[in-house]
């Protein structure tokens, strides 16, 4: 999948598409001008083929990007980002 996720502001999420118009998304709120991720969703036919993971991927890339800072709330980008240290300058707190 070459597929690049990209920010849609106006639904407050990230999204990278999957195949026949799925899309996996992960949402957040501002707060104090940082990202605050709170949820991320796959469709349940798409799980298991690290469709997340490149989701969070491209999440942080873009974050790097635009200079700005993310707040890990959800529990599966929390575990993407220990799992991939090389994205903990884009963490903030």
């Amino acid at each position: 999948m070459n597929a690049k996720v990209t920010e849609n502001t106006q639904q407050h999420r990230f999204e990278l598409p999957i195949a026949d118009g799925a899309v996996a998304a992960a949402y957040y709120r501002l707060e104090n001008g940082r990202v605050v991720l709170i949820h991320t969703e796959v469709p349940s036919e798409y799980t298991g083929q690290g469709i997340a993971s490149q989701l969070a991927q491209g999440i942080f890339e873009l974050l790097r990007k635009t200079r700005r800072k993310a707040i890990p709330r959800c529990p599966f980008m929390g575990r993407f980002l220990v799992k991939n240290p090389q994205y903990s300058d884009i963490v903030a707190g």
